[in-house]
């Protein structure tokens, strides 16, 4: 046989998707529930004269006699609600807390509210997250405002230890002149050679060959030792200043990337900072510069190595005047600094990104008319006179916006309505608007 030959006549076609198969519980919706069969096999019963049963219609044996309903565990369920339904009917669900307890669906969990504690606690915390700032730019903030008083003070003693201050300071009318013969051009000579050894690299030699007009050593051995301390001190500090000014600039471009204002909230800390420090110590130097000026060395150098006699070098070129008019300069500088800065860095409202005090008082809608105007306007006075001054005038904008087009259905230039709160059934109280 091959594919061209002719069908038999007599040949069945083969029964793919047979209806009764029991054991395909796909076919399940296909078959007819048990009241049905229970009907059908009544219906034939009573068709054949109560003969009884065919062949084809076997009686039912598993169901029980004289009941009316199936029972629900006898029988498989064409669908997952018929099965939850069975399945509750043979086991009740039990009680919890005086109520049924049913097993929630798997996606059901997400649907459950934690408890009323939990959620204030989240909240909580969630807030604070929010509401927390950043620790980088408030150390920033630190850094800068405790670097900015010490730099200022750096910068005010390189001044001073400058050939400039000493040429302006022997020049100065009421400067007390040398009773040993030091003149005007000699101070300024030997006076350059000392302040100059203290910013150079140069060592003691410096200063210890130096010879006045005589062929005499110009400066002692003890003198030339307080110089060298006075060097290792003086160029500390010009280091330790060059680190801050470094670090005042880190902070500085770190604040004005990430943290608006960072800048002027550190330089107005500083310039606080700067001004009680200097205020306390000119205080101090007021009260007794002598002793002031004992405690000061003391702190930095060893006890009786920076005393000398009326006739030395050192004591011949910086008089007790000198230091003086030397800290007067340092604290004028200083002070004068920090009340710029202050000046410059108070927290304003236009720095601090506030309104203006008067701002408040005029309509946002800018709209400048008196409160007494606007309770004309409202003849109900439903409208309080302070809260009309915060109200944006949304009526009239709208009452401006549709007289501006011509009304061709009324003809009408003239609007007169209420705010429009997004519903034209309900009237709510407003402003009335006359255009």
């Amino acid at each position: 046989m091959t594919d061209s030959s002719p069908t038999p006549p007599n040949r069945q076609d083969p029964q793919l998707d047979p209806p009764d198969d029991a054991d395909e519980p796909a076919f399940d919706w296909m078959k007819p529930s048990t009241t049905d069969k229970r009907s059908a096999a009544a219906s034939d019963s009573s068709a054949g004269g109560g003969a009884g049963t065919t062949p084809e219609h076997p009686p039912r044996t598993d169901s029980t006699p004289g009941s009316s309903a199936p029972d629900p565990a006898s029988r498989q369920a064409g669908s997952r609600a018929d099965r939850k339904a069975a399945e509750a009917a043979v086991e009740p669900t039990p009680k919890v807390n005086g109520a049924h307890f049913s097993e929630p669906l798997p996606t059901s969990a997400l649907q459950i509210r934690p408890p009323e504690e939990e959620v204030r606690r989240r909240n909580a915390e969630r807030e604070q997250a929010a509401n927390a700032k950043p620790v980088a730019p408030r150390v920033m903030q630190v850094v800068l405002a405790v670097c900015f008083p010490v730099i200022l003070l750096v910068l005010a003693v390189r001044t001073v230890a400058s050939p400039l201050f000493l040429w302006v300071e022997y020049n100065r009318p009421g400067f007390p002149g040398d009773g040993y013969g030091f003149n005007t051009d000699d101070r300024m000579t030997y006076g350059s050679y000392a302040v100059d050894y203290l910013s150079n690299w140069a060592g003691p030699r410096y200063l210890g060959e130096l010879v006045n007009r005589s062929g005499d050593k110009l400066f002692g051995g003890g003198e030339v030792s307080h110089m060298a301390d006075v060097k290792v001190v003086i160029l500390s500090t010009f280091g330790a200043g060059l680190v801050l000014i470094l670090l005042s600039l880190i902070a500085v471009i770190y604040l004005r990337r990430r943290s608006p204002g960072g800048v002027r909230r550190g330089l107005f800390a500083g310039s606080i900072i700067t001004l009680v420090v200097i205020l306390s110590l000119g205080v101090l130097a007021v009260l007794g510069w002598e002793q002031f000026f004992a405690e000061f060395h003391s702190i930095f150098f060893a006890s009786g190595t920076w005393t000398f006699s009326l006739q030395d070098t050192l004591i011949r070129l910086f008089p007790a005047q000198f230091w003086v008019d030397g800290g007067i300069v340092i604290g004028g500088l200083v002070l004068i600094t920090s009340l710029v800065t202050l000046i410059l860095t108070w927290p304003t409202r236009k720095r601090r990104g506030l309104p203006k005090r008067g701002a408040a008082a005029v309509d946002p809608a800018g709209d400048e008319s008196t409160d007494a105007g606007r309770a004309d306007a409202d003849p109900a006075g439903a409208v309080p006179a302070k809260r009309s001054l915060f109200r944006r005038d949304k009526a009239g904008d709208a009452a401006a916006a549709d007289a501006s087009e011509p009304d061709s259905a009324a003809g009408s230039s003239t609007t007169t309505g209420s705010p429009d709160t997004g519903s034209h059934d309900t009237p709510t109280r407003g402003y009335s608007s006359t255009i």
